[in-house]
């Protein structure tokens, strides 16, 4: 089946000079995926152009006239950049014209401007950022990411929906099991609204395992676990700072004379190795959630490879048809069957 990604070429810290390379990888790979580059259409043919490139068939630039900032507020970018490159590539999802949009532009303008546009999925309060983080099992699917600090448990319920229905398309796995993210593995842990949502997740058709702590995200004690954007936030800012320590650390200490030297050449493939399953740019690509629309948030800094990476994961979800699947979990939810 042919897909058609809306790319915000102009998003992040280095814009057409990532996102154009990037895309044209994705069509090389994919004869099934056509690419609509938003943007300034001087700059992104600039970029064509150095690479060789004059028409493609299944490339298009797709003109617009203003760009959002990394630091603009969401307000800001929803009342004064409607022909925004973002903005631009969400309503082509909108109007059909696109399957998915894919943006490495400022995460708070993108959830908003997505939210107004696209509107939530029926029986979703809000949307949630979803990504995969590595773990001993594999991957974890963890959500909210950072888009909402506070939640009932009601909405920790629909993210924990949201995040199997994920997970099993992605995985294949037939009934992903569920944790909720708490201060301790016991039911008496957690605050009012986890405890509330225990209660809800155990009554509801998911496979619910029950609280999990922080390390069991990469553990991989669950496929999915479920906290709030403030929680979750901070979960993943840590792993990725402990991340980098772990590799300033070891280069460090084989930097420290020739013996360390020379054991780190003997080490070397298995040195590539763990770099290559720690890298953050192999998990890029971060999915909201609960949209009438797949929307896919790269990070900003990211280089060429990673924000590959999460066209990959756009394309991933819509030949899996996730919002398909959260639909009907939504519903199998509302009618108890």
């Amino acid at each position: 089946m042919q897909y058609t990604i809306a790319v915000d070429a102009m998003g992040g810290d280095f814009g057409p000079k990532v996102t154009v390379p990037a895309s044209l990888q994705i069509l090389t790979k994919h004869p099934n995926i056509s690419i609509k580059l938003v943007g300034n259409q001087e700059k992104i043919l600039k970029i064509l152009d150095a690479y060789g490139v004059k028409n493609h068939e299944r490339l298009t630039v797709f003109g617009s006239t203003q760009v959002v900032m990394m630091d603009e507020s969401p307000q800001s970018a929803l009342k004064n950049k409607k022909d925004s490159s973002m903005r631009v590539s969400i309503n082509l999802v909108k109007t059909k014209d696109a399957d998915a949009c894919v943006s490495a532009g400022n995460t708070g303008a993108l959830m908003a401007t997505s939210r107004f546009v696209l509107k939530t999925l029926p029986g979703i309060d809000r949307p949630a950022i979803a990504s995969s983080l590595p773990s001993l099992k594999g991957s974890s699917c963890v959500l909210d990411l950072g888009a909402n600090a506070d939640c009932t448990p009601e909405q920790l319920l629909q993210f924990a929906i949201m995040g199997a229905m994920l997970t099993k398309v992605l995985t294949k796995k037939s009934n992903p099991t569920v944790g909720l993210l708490s201060n301790g593995s016991e039911e008496i842990k957690g605050n009012n609204n986890v405890k509330s949502a225990a209660i809800l997740l155990r009554n509801s058709h998911l496979n619910f395992y029950g609280n999990v702590e922080g390390d069991d995200i990469f553990k991989g004690t669950t496929d999915v676990v479920v906290c709030d954007g403030f929680v979750g936030n901070i979960s993943l800012k840590t792993a990725e700072g402990v991340s980098q320590m772990m590799r300033i650390f070891l280069t460090r200490e084989f930097k420290k004379n020739w013996l360390t030297k020379i054991i780190a050449l003997i080490a070397l493939p298995v040195l590539k190795s763990f770099k290559r399953t720690l890298d953050p740019r192999r998990y890029n690509g971060a999915s909201f959630l609960g949209l009438n629309g797949i929307v896919i948030k790269s990070h900003g800094g990211a280089d060429v490879y990673a924000f590959r990476h999460a066209l990959e994961t756009a394309i991933e979800e819509l030949e899996n048809d996730v919002i398909s699947s959260i639909r009907d979990q939504l519903n199998i939810e509302a009618t108890g069957d």
